[in-house]
């Protein structure tokens, strides 16, 4: 007999929404999908606050991609970054002479957690010029203003009354905020850029979730841009059981039944097979019958009370977060100004 869980108290965490997808027809919910030379995107329009996501009515642009340490393959994510986000600046009905304040969210200290302040340091700041009179309103700069607010574990305050406050000084006349996300799937940490006209929670990421930062809660439109840097350790363990699965289903069919296939000679573009429900539990047991929830909430029984239930992130996460704040930078900089060549 099949084994019964409880679901209901158990939710993996997600900032993505293409990680919700279930269906590309969902009531409410449009998804265009665009291949732009090696970038996959993914834009995703919520037209009802009620939807099956449990998401925001807004939308949500997902850029896909593999490696950003190759230099021809870190300018095609730029370019399709710059192509979009200058898309949600129309639609915001921004135009050049706004003023912009860019926001960093996260923990410098705390790699996994330093997108937002790495890639605000690299922004071309312009905001004091112009107040200096140094710039010509009519010039190919528009006039930008930047912030790290750091955590509240450090300051004390909630980043969003810190953002308040600021925008109260500097009347800036739209946001762009940064910071790092969680994924409930492994292929997309660190590979996936996520901006959106929805707000953000700071903290999100690592479960911290802290007060709202968007147009309803700060008065002008906030438009955030993320990557998820960690997954949780129960995706983890849930993904590599279901990849242990496609790995049998591929040498069942190219190397027989009891043979396990050199690992350097697996073509994992075969992976899509899939077992049957009768060798998936031949090969787990009852295990092997479970849905991947299912497997899900029985890995987070197991591994919650021996503390084991934990936020992760891949080893080369500083030298990639680094690339990504970078490419999130230059991306803002050509937006924001004209003509700008990094």
């Amino acid at each position: 007999m099949k084994h019964e869980i409880d679901l209901k108290k158990y939710a993996i965490r997600t900032d993505l929404v293409v990680d919700l997808l279930a269906s590309k027809e969902m009531e409410g919910i449009t998804v265009q999908e665009e291949q732009i030379k090696g970038v996959h995107v993914t834009d995703v329009r919520v037209k009802e606050e009620n939807n099956g996501l449990g998401k925001k009515k807004g939308r949500y642009v997902t850029i896909d991609f593999q490696d950003v340490t190759d230099k021809k393959n870190a300018m095609e994510v730029e370019d399709a970054f710059v192509k979009y986000l200058k898309e949600f600046l129309e639609e915001e009905k921004i135009s050049f002479d706004q003023k912009a304040l860019v926001i960093g969210l996260g923990n410098d200290d705390s790699t996994p957690d330093s997108l937002g302040p790495k890639a605000v340091k690299q922004v071309l700041v312009t905001k004091y010029l112009f107040d200096m009179e140094e710039v010509n309103p009519s010039s190919d700069y528009r006039n930008v203003a930047s912030f790290i607010p750091g955590v509240m574990a450090m300051t004390g305050y909630e980043s969003s009354d810190i953002i308040s406050s600021l925008i109260s000084i500097g009347k800036p006349d739209f946001i762009l905020v940064i910071d790092a996300l969680a994924s409930s799937a492994i292929s997309r940490v660190n590979k996936t850029i996520q901006i959106s006209n929805t707000g953000i929670l700071p903290g999100s990421g690592i479960g911290n979730k802290r007060k709202e930062l968007s147009k309803e809660t700060l008065g002008i439109p906030v438009i955030s841009i993320g990557v998820p840097t960690v997954i949780d350790a129960i995706v983890l363990v849930s993904d590599t059981i279901q990849y242990l699965l496609k790995h049998f289903s591929y040498h069942k069919d190219f190397f027989g039944k009891n043979k396990l296939a050199p690992v350097t000679s697996i073509d994992t573009s075969n992976y899509e097979k899939e077992l049957s429900e009768e060798e998936k539990e031949t090969l787990l047991g009852e295990v092997g019958q479970l849905s991947e929830e299912e497997l899900q909430e029985l890995i987070f029984e197991v591994l919650t009370p021996i503390g084991y239930h934990m936020v992760v992130t891949p080893k080369e996460v500083d030298f990639v977060v680094s690339k990504l704040g970078t490419i999130i930078a230059n991306g803002i900089n050509r937006t924001l100004h004209k003509n700008f060549d990094n």
